[in-house]
């Protein structure tokens, strides 16, 4: 999809079309409604604190404005930019719509996130005739017919890895046709970069090497790759570089875990910020709860995660007795994990994951082949939990 959570947001808010915007302010940035009927919207030169930028329109691209940039230096770069809220509710509605419009021409999906799916098109009648221009098209046109006039560009070529290097080449909304013949023409000259997985380190590395587009890296021997990049890596090079992936469209899998994180405006300290810090732990927990509930999983490993003022990662995990999808266990599990953490250092994120996941269908099928068994619930919490205060880690220092 192109600039998906920003296109959404210009379904919602029309008169922003053209105009520079970003995704990724809080609830204080919400539109307001003046007197007339029109909107007074934030602008960026506003904003203070220590967010980052969800996405950005096109328009804002071109000043330089990117996903996951720190708000406070998107706002140097283009201060005039509108500031959107992220509202992820709504983004999954319309990712929804999307797929399903997919799937009624081609159902053969692989979910890859929010925003992106791979889709085996081989065995479609007519595919083959035009190399997939027709079915591209008409995806393109099913998608924005289903969600009221999103775009999404496409590559259709023999694997997923060059479909993921080529719906990228036209965006926005694009379809780009690729065959395996055209790879030395349209695929060597782009930057190593490009391809997905390919990292800046390992750009940084190949470029030390010679090597700085992906035609570089076909030019070398599979040996000289493994050589330098290591045995499994060295010879995923040599095979990307020549567009050689045999990945399937895989069409289901389970989620390994589900979590939910926050990144606070400034530093919070656990004692002194508590009044602060114990509703938004309480409301991590309640939407973990409300995720497993709502794809019908329960957990039995629940975790939190921290990160504090100096940037260092710290995270605990407890295994239940049993499985849960109850928002005052899983607040209680995260509570015992949170006091086995140092807690004299300011606050910067704030996460609670819930993992060890098993589909509900089996826990309460007693005949589920190999299915987990089901085990009392542990008992719910009816008091007051004060999950941050100096009895739990924390320091009055």
């Amino acid at each position: 999809m192109d600039a998906f959570y920003a296109s959404v947001e210009l379904l919602r808010y029309p008169e922003l079309k053209g105009l520079p915007v970003v995704i990724g302010g809080g609830r204080r940035h919400q539109p307001v409604m003046r007197p007339d009927g029109t909107r007074e919207f934030s602008l960026l030169r506003d904003y203070t604190g220590r967010g980052v930028l969800t996405t950005s329109t096109y328009e804002a691209r071109k000043l330089g404005v990117f996903s996951a940039m720190p708000t406070m230096k998107a706002a140097k770069l283009a201060p005039d930019a509108v500031l959107l809220p992220v509202d992820f509710d709504e983004y999954r509605k319309y990712s929804r719509l999307f797929k399903a419009a997919v799937r009624r021409i081609a159902p053969l999906v692989e979910d890859r996130g929010i925003d992106e799916i791979y889709i085996d098109l081989s065995d479609l009648p007519g595919v083959h005739d035009d190399g997939g221009r027709a079915i591209g098209q008409a995806l393109k046109d099913a998608v924005f017919d289903a969600t009221g006039g999103l775009t999404c560009s496409v590559g259709i070529t023999p694997n997923k890895l060059l479909s993921k290097l080529c719906s990228e080449f036209d965006k926005p909304d694009g379809l780009t046709l690729l065959r395996a013949d055209e790879i030395p023409a349209r695929v060597w000259p782009l930057a190593a970069r490009k391809v997905n997985g390919i990292g800046p380190k390992a750009s940084e590395k190949l470029a030390a090497h010679g090597m700085h587009t992906i035609g570089d890296i076909a030019a070398r021997d599979a040996a000289y790759l493994v050589e330098h990049f290591g045995k499994s890596y060295g010879a995923w090079l040599h095979r990307a570089s020549h567009g050689i992936d045999d990945r399937e469209v895989v069409t289901h899998s389970e989620p390994v875990s589900m979590s939910r994180e926050t990144t606070f405006e400034r530093d919070l300290h656990a004692v002194r910020d508590r009044h602060v810090l114990t509703p938004i732990f309480t409301e991590l927990c309640m939407e973990v709860a409300d995720d497993l509930s709502r794809k019908g999983y329960a957990a039995k490993t629940i975790g939190i995660k921290l990160r504090f003022d100096d940037f260092k990662i710290v995270t605990r995990d407890l295994t239940l007795p049993a499985h849960t999808m109850d928002a005052k266990t899983i607040r209680r599990a995260a509570g015992e994990c949170l006091k086995r953490v140092d807690l004299t250092r300011r606050l910067r994120l704030l996460g609670v994951r819930a993992g060890n996941l098993a589909k509900l269908s089996e826990l309460l099928n007693p005949h589920a082949t190999d299915a987990p068994v089901a085990q009392e619930p542990a008992p719910a919490y009816h008091a007051p939990l004060p999950l941050f205060d100096a009895s739990e880690g924390g320091s009055s220092a």
